[in-house]
């Protein structure tokens, strides 16, 4: 039997703080705008909560969920299973203000499968350097690290820069550390550190087959970097192993590193938030890459979708449509995320309080996207453990990617 009742409108939300609370003022909103009478319960949940519930439980097909956020990692699982109601009706209908042309295409692709659009943009921010300008513009540590490295101290371009900045910076004395990383074990962060060490070094995640492979030599040099990065006490965060990436992105925000690769949002929180202690320090550019190889970020963004079982489709499809206001994408952005919409991105107001704004569009640019496969998420999982593995033992690494390989080959076998 499913969890909802008829008079309720239930929404699967992606827990993170501004997340929570634009949606809560947007549902008020909406209510006081339209009318609505049903009682509204948003329910806050991490990534594998959130992932069991709307799809290993059926909860978007059995009615448990009108709305939910969900990841484009899960998006071909979810049109796969049949969870997903087909947006284009809608659209076509009373499409959202400006929609396609108000929002950036690498934002609206992913969720086509043929003529089904399964859901519509909520909140992004590729990966990206975050790291304190205030630290890097400092004529004394410039002194310094002149006369240790013979160079300029600049935002770092290669991995090899990266790992002398986070060493040259780190002062455990001054509860302040090099770099941060985000090291949780949920197929997700170290996931997405090994998709960007394979990228920026010039390599792949499926070879010419379409199939997914992680038994490169790029893959190999990417991980021994990665082992030897998280594993270094001279240079990172000793609560790195236990972060995710909301975790990094707080203790970035405390203060305690001068640099870390994770999501744009971190960075537009660090100016936002009134519990930061770093705000007007921060800026972003490009994730290092080795040479003579070119940068890469990784594009994974969050969706409203709405179930294939709800009860509610069109106030569901009501709500979305208001939630993707101009005004409401600003909200998001006001209040912590990261507004989808190309005028957030260039809103004068928005880039006096988040300089870096503007940067959205450069880093789209170089931008790329996980595999889309059915069982990714089972996927992520074996490299998430291939990746813990490497860290937490001296293990050779091709072993631990040629098993990981094994796996994967089975999984789809199966």
């Amino acid at each position: 039997m499913s969890l909802q009742q008829s008079d309720h409108f239930r929404i699967a939300v992606r827990k993170f703080g501004p997340f929570e609370t634009m949606l809560q003022k947007t549902w008020d909103e909406y209510c006081s705008h339209s009318g609505c009478r049903l009682a509204g319960e948003l329910v806050a949940l991490d990534l594998h909560p959130l992932h069991q519930t709307l799809l290993t439980d059926g909860g978007l097909k059995n009615g448990d969920w009108d709305v939910a956020h969900i990841s484009t990692d899960w998006l071909y699982e979810a049109y796969n299973s049949g969870s997903l109601e087909d947006l284009a009706p809608y659209l076509g209908n009373v499409p959202p203000e400006d929609f396609p042309h108000g929002w950036s295409e690498s934002l609206l692709g992913l969720q086509q499968f043929g003529g089904t659009i399964g859901a519509l943009p909520f909140h992004d921010g590729p990966e990206c350097l975050i790291y304190r300008k205030d630290l890097f513009g400092d004529p004394r540590e410039q002194e310094i690290f002149f006369k240790l490295y013979g160079k300029k101290l600049a935002p770092p371009v290669t991995w090899e820069e990266f790992r002398d900045i986070a060493r040259f910076f780190n002062r455990p004395g001054e509860q302040r550390y090099g770099a941060v990383f985000a090291c949780f074990p949920d197929g997700h962060n170290t996931v997405f550190d090994f998709s960007l060490q394979v990228w920026t070094r010039g390599g792949s995640l499926v070879n010419r087959l379409g199939q997914i492979d992680i038994d490169t030599p790029e893959a190999a040099e990417g991980l021994k970097f990665y082992r030897d990065m998280v594993n270094d006490v001279s240079a990172v965060h000793p609560g790195s192993a236990g972060f995710d990436s909301v975790a990094a992105g707080a203790a970035f925000a405390r203060g305690e590193a001068a640099m870390m690769v994770n999501w744009f949002g971190f960075a537009s929180v660090c100016e936002v938030s009134e519990t930061s202690q770093v705000k007007g320090k921060v800026d972003i550019t490009n994730v290092p890459a080795a040479m003579p190889h070119e940068t890469a970020s990784l594009n994974v963004y969050w969706l409203y979708a709405i179930g294939s079982g709800s009860r509610h489709k069109q106030t569901a499809y009501d709500f979305i449509r208001f939630a993707l206001s101009k005004t409401n994408d600003r909200l998001l952005t006001l209040e912590g995320g990261i507004g989808c919409r190309i005028s957030t991105w260039t809103d004068p107001e928005i880039n006096q309080l988040i300089p870096y704004y503007h940067k959205l569009e450069e880093l789209h640019r170089h931008a790329r996207t996980l595999p889309l496969k059915d069982n990714w998420n089972a996927i992520a999982a074996v490299i998430d453990e291939v990746v813990l593995e490497a860290t937490g033992t001296q293990k050779p690494i091709n072993q631990l990617l040629a098993r990981g390989q094994g796996k994967i080959l089975s999984l789809n076998k199966a």
